[in-house]
């Protein structure tokens, strides 16, 4: 479909029209920060919200759902959980982790309870309007996203562009009515936005390509920052529990309080997390706080690189935000690496 125009009027009308047919989840206030909830009007949707405090991974792969049921004779049950839904306001670095989480989730051996919600999710991304203070996506090349969306928003002073890019994207704007195309003066604006946007989203620099990350890594295994900065760290794992690229797990069975019944579980684990590493026997692989702490940048800069072609940091900052000692943010920590390069 080609880009439209939607008035705020009309905007407000298309989402409440979305409230009435879908269950909506969209960024909304939280006092003087933002999180993704359900929608229940159009007036608590806040699109001109710098970053929410949890991303909307949440939805694709809950902290905590059931895998599995089975009881004591041998039967089991495989779980497919998860109802449609539409993810609304989405940023850009968002749809970016997302489309890391798809590639992930599909490779080698396809993770179906993933592929079974990610299939019900419909994404409405809309371009950052607020930047927050500890973000660097411009850095990583997640400014703007060409794709990994079904509809894209972007505000031109007091009017959206609206594109859709998807079957599913068009059944949702089809709510909206009918819409005048969008004219050459604000697909002009919206082109300028998008490179405005390359200096609005890099509150924090990072001094070197997104593509010499895995070699800085590689060349730094014994540097002294590791052990440095992770003597404040509580291992307390706030700075993964809050990534968008962060999507480790564990698997537990529960039996049931019968001791015929149970479930099996996946719930979110990381890296910086005392016992993410211990396995039967007592024996940790990490014991030590600056083994995980260098684990966890090796993980999101070479590791996956390595293996999936893509650095799992997306620039959105949460990390940074989140810990209380001031060691989670991948920029001063790159930037301290190559200061002795």
């Amino acid at each position: 479909m080609s880009p439209k125009k939607l008035s705020l009027p009309t905007m407000n009308d298309w989402v409440a029209a979305l409230i009435r047919e879908h269950r909506v989840f969209g960024p909304q206030a939280k006092g003087d920060r933002f999180a993704y909830d359900l929608l229940g009007c159009a007036a608590d949707l806040r699109l001109d919200h710098d970053v929410t405090i949890l991303p909307p991974r949440k939805y694709l792969m809950p902290p905590t759902e059931v895998l599995i049921t089975f009881t004591r004779s041998g039967k089991f049950e495989s779980v497919m959980e998860g109802e449609p839904l539409v993810l609304f306001g989405v940023h850009p670095y968002d749809v970016a982790a997302i489309a890391q989480m798809d590639r992930y989730f599909t490779q080698d051996h396809a993770d179906s309870h993933y592929l079974a919600r990610r299939k019900k999710v419909t994404i409405v991304a809309c371009d950052v309007q607020s930047a927050s203070e500890n973000v660097f996506a411009a850095c990583m090349g997640t400014a703007t996203v060409p794709d990994g969306f079904d509809v894209l928003l972007t505000l031109v002073g007091e009017t959206y562009v609206v594109e859709s890019r998807t079957a599913a994207g068009d059944a949702l704007l089809a709510l909206a009515g009918v819409l005048e195309d969008a004219d050459a003066v604000s697909l002009g604006r919206r082109e300028q936005l998008w490179m405005d946007a390359q200096k609005l989203l890099r509150r924090q620099n990072l001094r070197c390509r997104v593509e010499d990350l895995p070699g800085l890594l590689d060349r730094s295994y014994e540097h002294p920052a590791w052990r440095q900065k992770s003597e404040l760290c509580f291992s307390c794992g706030s700075c993964v529990m809050v990534c968008p690229s962060c999507f480790c797990f564990d698997v537990q069975d529960e039996v049931g309080w019968d001791l015929v019944s149970g479930e099996r579980r996946r719930q979110w684990d990381g890296c910086l997390l005392t016992q993410f590493a211990c396995v039967a026997g007592g024996h940790n692989f990490r014991r030590l706080r600056e083994e995980r702490y260098r684990h966890r940048f090796y993980r999101k800069g070479k590791y996956l690189h390595d293996r999936c072609g893509f650095v799992a940091c997306v620039g959105c900052g949460r990390c940074a935000a989140a810990c209380t000692s001031g060691i989670a943010s991948p920029v001063a920590l790159y930037n301290s690496l190559l200061e002795d390069q």
